[in-house]
């Protein structure tokens, strides 16, 4: 799973708030909700964030092996499904 939490502490460190990156850089209060909820970012996004931070990605996102969330999707035909994630722990797919 991969999470924001890095974020969190490089802001604090900065001494930046979220308040500062509304007004002052104009991310969106839905992208800092992604953020906050560990939901999904563009890329754009996410260069824009190491580009107005001065870091690496390492200081926004980490991957944490092992643990896994199912994701749900409409399929080609607009059922509701699951799709299948390989559980690490397990071994299990």
């Amino acid at each position: 799973m991969i999470t924001f939490d890095p974020l969190w502490e490089t802001l604090k460190r900065k001494n930046i708030s979220q308040y500062t990156l509304i007004n002052k850089y104009g991310i969106s209060t839905g992208t800092l909700d992604a953020l906050r909820k560990n939901k999904s970012i563009t890329l754009h996004t996410l260069d824009m964030l190491c580009s107005l931070l001065d870091c690496e990605i390492s200081d926004i996102i980490v991957y944490k092996k092992g643990e896994v969330t199912v994701q749900r999707f409409p399929d080609s035909r607009g059922v509701q499904g699951t799709q299948d994630v390989y559980d690490t722990k397990s071994g299990r797919g």
